[in-house]
Protein backbone atom coordinates (compact mmCIF):
# COMPACT_ATOMS: atom_id res chain seq x y z
CA UNK A 1 0.00 0.00 0.00
CA UNK A 2 2.76 2.63 0.49
CA UNK A 3 3.62 4.41 -1.76
CA UNK A 4 7.34 4.24 -4.16
CA UNK A 5 9.41 6.46 -2.11
CA UNK A 6 8.40 4.61 1.47
CA UNK A 7 6.02 7.45 2.47
CA UNK A 8 2.39 7.07 2.89
CA UNK A 9 0.42 8.92 0.93
CA UNK A 10 -2.45 10.87 2.79
CA UNK A 11 -5.52 12.69 1.62
CA UNK A 12 -6.93 14.86 4.50
CA UNK A 13 -10.79 15.82 3.70
CA UNK A 14 -12.29 18.52 6.31
CA UNK A 15 -14.38 21.59 5.35
CA UNK A 16 -12.20 23.48 8.27
CA UNK A 17 -9.41 25.66 6.88
CA UNK A 18 -8.15 25.60 10.79
CA UNK A 19 -8.51 21.66 10.62
CA UNK A 20 -6.78 21.59 7.17
CA UNK A 21 -4.16 23.56 8.37
CA UNK A 22 -3.48 21.79 11.92
CA UNK A 23 -3.65 18.07 10.01
CA UNK A 24 -0.91 20.09 7.15
CA UNK A 25 1.46 20.99 10.01
CA UNK A 26 1.15 17.71 12.27
CA UNK A 27 1.97 15.32 9.14
CA UNK A 28 4.64 17.69 8.10
CA UNK A 29 6.75 16.23 11.16
CA UNK A 30 6.38 12.69 10.29
CA UNK A 31 9.16 11.83 7.39
CA UNK A 32 7.13 8.66 6.51
CA UNK A 33 3.68 10.75 5.70
CA UNK A 34 3.26 12.28 3.05
CA UNK A 35 0.26 14.86 2.40
CA UNK A 36 -1.01 14.65 -0.87
CA UNK A 37 -3.75 16.91 -1.39
CA UNK A 38 -6.65 18.35 0.97
CA UNK A 39 -10.17 18.11 0.36
CA UNK A 40 -13.44 20.50 2.02
CA UNK A 41 -16.36 17.67 1.22
CA UNK A 42 -16.78 14.23 0.59
CA UNK A 43 -17.41 14.70 -3.29
CA UNK A 44 -14.04 16.44 -3.61
CA UNK A 45 -12.27 13.53 -1.72
CA UNK A 46 -13.67 10.97 -4.08
CA UNK A 47 -12.87 13.18 -7.01
CA UNK A 48 -8.90 13.57 -5.89
CA UNK A 49 -9.26 9.66 -4.60
CA UNK A 50 -9.62 8.80 -8.15
CA UNK A 51 -7.46 10.77 -9.41
CA UNK A 52 -4.19 10.32 -7.10
CA UNK A 53 -4.82 7.48 -5.37
CA UNK A 54 -3.48 8.34 -1.97
CA UNK A 55 -2.47 5.55 0.15
CA UNK A 56 -5.26 6.59 3.04
CA UNK A 57 -7.61 9.33 3.65
CA UNK A 58 -8.04 10.95 7.09
CA UNK A 59 -11.87 11.70 6.83
CA UNK A 60 -13.47 14.53 8.87
CA UNK A 61 -16.95 12.69 9.56
CA UNK A 62 -19.50 15.47 9.58
CA UNK A 63 -18.99 17.83 6.36
CA UNK A 64 -21.25 19.51 4.17
CA UNK A 65 -22.96 17.38 1.19
CA UNK A 66 -21.74 14.46 1.07
CA UNK A 67 -20.72 13.31 4.91
CA UNK A 68 -17.48 11.39 6.24
CA UNK A 69 -19.36 8.17 6.23
CA UNK A 70 -21.07 8.23 3.68
CA UNK A 71 -17.48 9.32 1.46
CA UNK A 72 -16.01 6.27 3.41
CA UNK A 73 -18.39 3.89 2.09
CA UNK A 74 -18.18 5.13 -1.50
CA UNK A 75 -14.69 4.93 -0.91
CA UNK A 76 -14.53 1.03 0.46
CA UNK A 77 -16.95 -0.25 -2.37
CA UNK A 78 -15.26 1.07 -5.65
CA UNK A 79 -11.88 1.87 -4.49
CA UNK A 80 -11.25 -0.89 -1.64
CA UNK A 81 -7.25 -0.51 -1.42
CA UNK A 82 -7.87 2.83 -0.20
CA UNK A 83 -7.77 2.91 3.55
CA UNK A 84 -9.69 5.54 5.47
CA UNK A 85 -9.52 6.78 9.22
CA UNK A 86 -12.39 8.66 10.76
CA UNK A 87 -12.25 11.75 12.43
CA UNK A 88 -15.09 12.95 14.72
CA UNK A 89 -15.42 14.76 17.92
CA UNK A 90 -18.13 11.80 18.99
CA UNK A 91 -17.29 8.69 21.51
CA UNK A 92 -20.62 7.12 20.58
CA UNK A 93 -20.95 3.47 20.06
CA UNK A 94 -23.28 4.43 17.47
CA UNK A 95 -21.35 6.58 15.46
CA UNK A 96 -18.26 4.59 15.81
CA UNK A 97 -20.38 1.55 14.85
CA UNK A 98 -21.31 3.54 11.75
CA UNK A 99 -17.67 4.22 10.87
CA UNK A 100 -16.58 0.60 10.92
CA UNK A 101 -19.38 -0.40 8.68
CA UNK A 102 -19.21 1.56 6.16
CA UNK A 103 -15.45 0.36 5.52
CA UNK A 104 -13.33 2.58 8.13
CA UNK A 105 -10.16 0.95 8.92
CA UNK A 106 -10.38 3.37 11.75
CA UNK A 107 -11.78 5.90 14.19
CA UNK A 108 -9.62 8.57 15.96
CA UNK A 109 -10.79 11.67 18.37
CA UNK A 110 -10.12 15.03 17.21
CA UNK A 111 -8.65 15.59 19.88
CA UNK A 112 -5.63 12.79 19.21
CA UNK A 113 -2.20 14.14 20.00
CA UNK A 114 0.13 14.08 16.41
CA UNK A 115 1.94 10.95 17.61
CA UNK A 116 -1.28 9.22 18.39
CA UNK A 117 -2.27 10.09 14.62
CA UNK A 118 0.78 9.15 12.67
CA UNK A 119 0.69 6.20 14.45
CA UNK A 120 -2.83 5.55 13.45
CA UNK A 121 -1.82 6.01 9.85
CA UNK A 122 1.21 3.63 10.11
CA UNK A 123 -1.18 1.26 11.66
CA UNK A 124 -3.95 1.47 9.36
CA UNK A 125 -1.46 1.62 6.03
CA UNK A 126 -0.11 -1.69 7.51
CA UNK A 127 -3.93 -3.17 7.61
CA UNK A 128 -4.32 -3.04 10.68
CA UNK A 129 -7.93 -1.48 12.35
CA UNK A 130 -7.28 1.69 14.89
CA UNK A 131 -9.24 2.95 17.30
CA UNK A 132 -9.21 5.77 19.37
CA UNK A 133 -9.17 4.10 23.55
CA UNK A 134 -12.07 5.82 23.55
CA UNK A 135 -13.51 4.92 21.10
CA UNK A 136 -12.30 1.09 21.85
CA UNK A 137 -14.14 1.58 25.11
CA UNK A 138 -17.70 2.52 23.36
CA UNK A 139 -18.26 -0.53 21.51
CA UNK A 140 -17.15 -2.61 24.78
CA UNK A 141 -19.92 -0.67 26.82
CA UNK A 142 -22.57 -1.49 24.00
CA UNK A 143 -21.29 -5.72 23.79
CA UNK A 144 -22.22 -5.73 27.66
CA UNK A 145 -25.52 -3.62 27.37
CA UNK A 146 -27.21 -6.78 26.39
CA UNK A 147 -25.54 -8.86 29.64
CA UNK A 148 -26.96 -5.60 31.85
CA UNK A 149 -30.58 -5.87 30.21
CA UNK A 150 -30.43 -9.42 30.49
CA UNK A 151 -29.82 -8.74 34.48
CA UNK A 152 -31.85 -6.15 35.08
CA UNK A 153 -35.27 -7.35 33.02
CA UNK A 154 -35.45 -10.65 34.98
CA UNK A 155 -37.46 -10.95 38.42
CA UNK A 156 -35.88 -12.92 40.95
CA UNK A 157 -38.00 -16.17 40.17
CA UNK A 158 -37.63 -16.00 36.73
CA UNK A 159 -33.83 -16.38 37.29
CA UNK A 160 -34.61 -18.95 39.98
CA UNK A 161 -36.33 -21.13 36.92
CA UNK A 162 -33.75 -20.43 35.14
CA UNK A 163 -31.42 -22.09 36.95
CA UNK A 164 -33.21 -24.75 37.46
CA UNK A 165 -33.57 -24.70 33.57
CA UNK A 166 -29.80 -25.26 33.25
CA UNK A 167 -29.72 -28.05 36.11
CA UNK A 168 -32.03 -29.95 33.18
CA UNK A 169 -35.22 -29.78 35.35
CA UNK A 170 -38.60 -29.78 33.22
CA UNK A 171 -41.45 -27.43 34.21
CA UNK A 172 -42.95 -29.86 36.44
CA UNK A 173 -39.92 -30.46 38.34
CA UNK A 174 -39.51 -26.73 38.65
CA UNK A 175 -43.02 -26.50 39.90
CA UNK A 176 -42.51 -28.81 42.71
CA UNK A 177 -39.11 -27.54 43.53
CA UNK A 178 -40.27 -24.51 43.78
CA UNK A 179 -43.44 -25.31 45.52
CA UNK A 180 -45.27 -23.46 42.69
CA UNK A 181 -48.27 -24.49 40.03
CA UNK A 182 -47.15 -25.93 36.90
CA UNK A 183 -48.98 -23.41 35.46
CA UNK A 184 -46.80 -20.83 37.00
CA UNK A 185 -43.73 -22.61 36.21
CA UNK A 186 -44.59 -22.42 32.64
CA UNK A 187 -45.53 -18.27 32.97
CA UNK A 188 -41.95 -17.89 34.23
CA UNK A 189 -40.39 -19.93 31.89
CA UNK A 190 -41.87 -17.81 28.66
CA UNK A 191 -40.82 -15.11 30.85
CA UNK A 192 -37.49 -16.03 30.36
CA UNK A 193 -37.78 -16.82 26.56
CA UNK A 194 -39.16 -13.10 26.09
CA UNK A 195 -36.55 -11.02 28.46
CA UNK A 196 -34.02 -13.10 27.08
CA UNK A 197 -35.27 -13.08 23.35
CA UNK A 198 -34.77 -17.11 22.72
CA UNK A 199 -37.23 -19.28 21.52
CA UNK A 200 -36.46 -22.55 23.45
CA UNK A 201 -34.87 -24.05 26.88
CA UNK A 202 -31.73 -24.54 25.01
CA UNK A 203 -31.80 -21.29 23.69
CA UNK A 204 -32.10 -19.71 26.96
CA UNK A 205 -29.55 -21.78 29.04
CA UNK A 206 -26.83 -21.06 26.24
CA UNK A 207 -27.48 -17.78 26.39
CA UNK A 208 -27.49 -17.76 30.14
CA UNK A 209 -24.39 -19.56 30.31
CA UNK A 210 -22.60 -17.31 27.51
CA UNK A 211 -23.90 -13.83 30.03
CA UNK A 212 -22.55 -15.32 32.71
CA UNK A 213 -26.26 -15.48 34.26
CA UNK A 214 -26.08 -19.11 35.54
Amino acid sequence: MVARNGRIRVLHADDHPLAQAGVKALLAAFDDIELVATAATGEEALLLCERLRPDLVLMDALMPGMGGVEATATLSRELPSIRVILLSSSEESGVVNGALRAGAAGYLLKSASAFDVAQAIRGAADGRTVLAPEAADALVRQLHAPRARALSELTERERQVLRLMSEGLSNAQIAETLQISLSTAKFHAKGVFTKLGVASRTEAIALAYKLGLV
